[in-house]
């Protein structure tokens, strides 16, 4: 009596299956177990982590992937408490000095208006353009307004408000940093949802984005002094003592090694739900050793192009993913270097430099470096300075693929023109991200659609990660938090289904 009664305790508590250790898969992961669920993360590769992923070596520390994120997301923050890290949050120095290179020399970046009037990135046309954008764009002037379902691209939509030099001087290098894409090729509803709407709502781009701060401040008002948690550091860009990867090893951790299956390629997944009982109503098998796992729902977080790779089937009958569209993955490569500090001559204070596409002219071919030792002074030794440069994406998807020795003479010689930078590296690493990040095109909105009906069609399965909601960090966290949340809503109207049902 007492081993039966222990029998249906233990299965009354629900299992996810959770597919890919990335960090939006181990925030799901770890937002599932908190609320008291048997979760397993089946992941395909040997290491947890994703794009997340840090190297420490002969002194040196760097991250091959995402280098620093932003609490921007209430979910990111709500993460970082609970897991404890707010003490080992580490803010890059003078983070908001930032360069581009206009001419082949380095700029500062205009951080407010008035250094924007003093700046020499752009022309007084643009400036005088920029300063009344506000005035020039009215939200009763819908002709001007791009249409509800438009996939105007980046390009053409911050060239109608600013003019094509802030394009090709601010945008370009912004988007070519942040998602290896270039500002012709991407769709503006779905890279910049949020600027879409202001337009939408606002017609001015700067205007709405200065009354909505407005509004959200007042909004704030009724919160108390001591309510939410404030950072003693300055807001913006930070990384984590470590690494970016101390994040997602903390995650791993709290998780533990028996909810964490790696090496773990997931090959089938059957949904068998027959209405008699929502429990266990899909079974996975993985390759590492063709067990099969029954569980209750199933969050996905793999690449879109390795779903389709997986055999889905719904009650005996294959679930073919052929209305997904073809989904473009932008390759690069991620090049660590080091340079004795008496060999840099012009070393620049601040977060980093992007390079525009149209300085190709000038013989460029990278698309940005930071200055991690600039940022995290304990990352390399205090004779050396520590650099990040990024190659590829789709300003030139042959480059990212090649050589080691290839790729260290363009460093070096884009360094030597920024900084002036003199002789060989000390030190160099050679990371390749064959896919580096999907594009968010002009058929993204496809995508989306497929994504909806791939989760409608499949009761429990939830999809999240980079390919929805964003390309940052902290929306891939969001994204998992999110499916996390739906998981959680939709085991307990199953449950409440079955004690109506009785």
């Amino acid at each position: 009596m007492a081993s039966s009664a222990k029998d249906n305790n233990s299965r009354s508590v629900k299992r996810v299956a959770v597919v890919g250790a990335g960090v939006s898969g181990l925030a799901a992961a770890y937002k599932l177990k908190s609320h008291g669920l048997d979760v397993t993360v089946f992941e395909a590769e040997g290491r947890a982590g994703g794009r997340l992923r840090t190297v420490s070596r002969d002194g040196l520390v760097w991250d091959e992937g995402a280098n620093t994120m932003t609490e921007n997301e209430a979910e990111v923050k709500s993460l970082i408490d609970a897991l404890g890290l707010q003490e080992k949050q580490q803010y890059p120095l003078s983070q908001h000095k930032r360069y581009i290179v206009k001419n082949g020399m380095p700029l500062l970046v205009p951080a407010n208006p008035a250094a924007l009037l003093k700046s020499k990135l752009l022309s007084a046309q643009s400036k005088i353009r920029v300063i009344f954008e506000p005035f020039m764009w009215k939200r009763s002037d819908s002709s001007t307004v791009c249409d509800e379902n438009s996939e105007e691209s980046v390009s053409r939509f911050f060239e109608r408000h600013f003019g094509k030099e802030v394009v090709d001087y601010l945008i370009d290098p912004f988007v070519g940093g942040t998602s290896a894409a270039d500002p012709e090729s991407l769709s503006m509803r779905h890279s910049f949802p949020e600027l879409w709407n202001l337009e939408k709502r606002f017609g001015s781009i700067i205007g709405g984005a200065l009354q909505s701060n407005l509004f959200g401040k007042r909004d704030k008002t009724g919160e108390t002094k001591d309510a939410p948690r404030k950072s003693k550091h300055q807001r913006g860009s930070f990384s984590f003592q470590g690494g970016m990867q101390t994040l997602t090893d903390t995650l791993c951790k709290e998780l533990g090694k028996d909810n964490l299956k790696l090496n773990a390629k997931v090959l089938t997944l059957a949904y068998s739900h027959n209405g008699s009982s929502p429990s266990e109503n899909w079974s996975i098998t993985c390759a590492s050793n063709l067990t099969t796992q029954d569980v209750d729902a199933v969050i996905m977080t793999a690449p879109l192009g390795n779903v389709k790779d997986i055999q889905i089937t719904k009650r005996g009958t294959p679930f073919t993913l052929n209305f997904f569209p073809e989904v473009t993955y932008l390759p690069l490569s991620v090049l660590i270097t080091t340079f004795k500090k008496e060999n840099v001559k012009r070393p620049l204070e601040g977060f980093g430099v992007l390079v525009p596409s149209k300085e190709e002219q000038n013989g460029f071919k990278t698309l940005g470096t930071l200055f991690s030792s600039m940022m995290f002074p304990d990352r390399a030794p205090s004779d050396l300075h520590l650099y990040t440069t990024f190659i590829g994406g789709t300003r030139n998807r042959e480059l990212a693929q090649a050589s080691t020795d290839e790729l260290k003479k363009i460093v070096t010689s884009d360094l030597r023109k920024l900084l002036g930078a003199e002789g060989e590296p000390t030190f160099v690493n050679h990371f390749y991200w064959s896919k580096g990040f999907p594009l968010y095109g002009h058929n993204y909105g496809l995508v989306l659609e497929a994504i909806d009906k791939m989760e409608k069609g499949l009761p429990g399965f939830f999809y999240a990660g980079n390919h929805r909601g964003g390309l940052s960090v902290g929306r891939a966290i969001a994204s998992g938090c999110k499916a996390a949340d739906l998981v959680i809503s939709y085991l307990n109207n199953a449950s409440d289904n079955t004690v109506a049902d009785k």
